[in-house]
């Protein structure tokens, strides 16, 4: 266990540059086992995640290099489900990939329930449901899945998804691109991250078009080739780095902004008054057709959004939501916080108000907040890891020092955060309880 010492109430200056994306690179790594081939991930973020998806990878003998600073080779020509390490499948919410990549490659395995950030009933059953329709058959035995997999021959399947998961998108196609025939999904997610993933398939020799809709085909394939991929830059990174720099009043350059990716929460922090200017426009041949830029952000005078609330893209993000909420404890006015899929995720607000926010908890799923507020430094809580994001903001605006629980929460998907925020001249330090 360790904590965030952090004293706040200046402003920062400088240049932070965003890091790969931590719901891209997860599900890259996980279908990198699809073929008995090397593959070489780049700009893999060095966060508790990847690191933990890593270890169980190499549980089932997968072989992992380190060739480089967030450049990893994957050698997974002898998988062996038999010897998964548990324990760790049931502490990250992405070892749920394994359901999609190990059906794919194996008849039968066990595995964990897959864990992670308790932010209220997340369940499996679109996954479920979706991979029966492939020949997946998935039963539940107390903290474990128990999977059998035979090849559905059928030389055309529909898949509707009960709802837009990423993860659950995500896991159909992992699992659809070695069956023979044609699998439809309706109703697919579209986020980047689905395409991130669809593109680096398709260099391994997947057949999938439509990637970035809401209806996705794959043409089965019996064989995967080895292929080298670099990871998305990360827009949960983006938008965090916006709102620190907002809420400090602080003149902060982001490098390696994708501003395609956010269109939406630009507009959010428009219509919050956040001054912003995006420059240096350029190509990226890495990536799949996306444009880089930095965006400059100025001290603002802030204003409320009445309402936000996540949804699906391209509309607000749900890991952004937190990160909108305390930048409005700055802004003059009341905004409405509508966090429709999470009922356990709100518990940051109690923090906030502890530190001076004024903010009303009307239900599990809402909470208004009314602003500007003066916060103080506390010894607060994380309870997730967006929620530690936003209480590093916090602590940030507040005047005087503030000690938060929880920093390995953080380190699940932001690397070094720390390292790099001091780098701005916030005075920030980590240590072990």
């Amino acid at each position: 266990m360790e904590k965030f010492l952090i004293e706040g109430g200046r402003p920062l200056a400088g240049k932070i540059k965003v890091l790969g994306a931590k719901n891209a690179a997860l599900p890259t790594i996980a279908g990198a086992v699809l073929s008995e081939e090397k593959s070489i991930i780049e700009n893999v973020p060095e966060i508790g995640d990847v690191f933990s998806m890593l270890e169980i990878l190499k549980s089932i003998g997968v072989k992992i290099k380190f060739l480089g600073k967030r450049k990893i080779e994957i050698d997974p020509k002898n998988v062996n489900p038999n010897t998964i390490n548990y324990n760790l499948v049931a502490k990250i919410r992405s070892s749920v990939f394994l359901l999609g990549v190990l059906s794919a490659r194996c008849k039968e395995f066990k595995l964990s329930v897959p864990g992670g950030c308790q932010l209220g009933a997340r369940i499996l059953d679109p996954h479920i449901d979706a991979l029966l329709k492939l020949g997946v058959n998935v039963k539940k035995d107390n903290k474990f899945f128990l999977v059998k997999s035979k090849k559905d021959k059928k030389p055309k399947r529909e898949i509707v998804l009960s709802e837009m998961s990423v993860t659950a998108t995500e896991n159909v196609i992992l699992a659809s691109v070695l069956s023979e025939g044609e699998t439809t999904i309706y109703c697919a997610a579209v986020e980047h991250y689905i395409s991130d993933l669809c593109h680096f398939l398709n260099k391994m020799g997947a057949k999938i078009t439509g990637a970035g809709t809401h209806t996705i085909k794959i043409k089965g394939v019996k064989k995967l080739f080895g292929a080298k991929h670099y990871v998305m830059p990360d827009p949960i990174e983006m938008g965090t780095f916006m709102a620190l720099a907002a809420g400090t009043k602080s003149k902060i350059t982001i490098e390696g902004f994708v501003p395609e990716f956010l269109r939406f929460e630009l507009l959010k922090f428009k219509e919050a008054n956040v001054k912003f200017k995006v420059k240096n426009i350029r190509d990226f041949d890495k990536g799949w057709g996306y444009k880089l830029a930095d965006i400059e952000v100025f001290p603002s005078k802030l204003k409320a959004v009445k309402k936000l609330h996540n949804l699906p893209y391209p509309g607000l993000s749900p890991d952004l939501l937190p990160i909108f909420a305390v930048l409005m404890t700055q802004a003059e006015g009341v905004s409405l916080i509508h966090d429709w899929m999470y009922e356990g995720r709100m518990r940051y607000i109690d923090e906030l108000n502890r530190m001076g926010a004024n903010a009303f908890l009307c239900d599990p799923h809402r909470a208004l907040i009314t602003g500007p507020t003066k916060l103080e430094g506390k010894d607060i809580k994380s309870f997730d890891l967006r929620a530690g994001a936003t209480l590093i903001i916090a602590s940030l605006m507040a005047k005087g020092k503030s000690e938060i629980e929880g920093a390995e929460q953080v380190d699940r998907g932001y690397e070094k955060i720390e390292v790099r925020l001091k780098k701005i001249g916030a005075k920030i330090k980590r240590i072990k309880l």
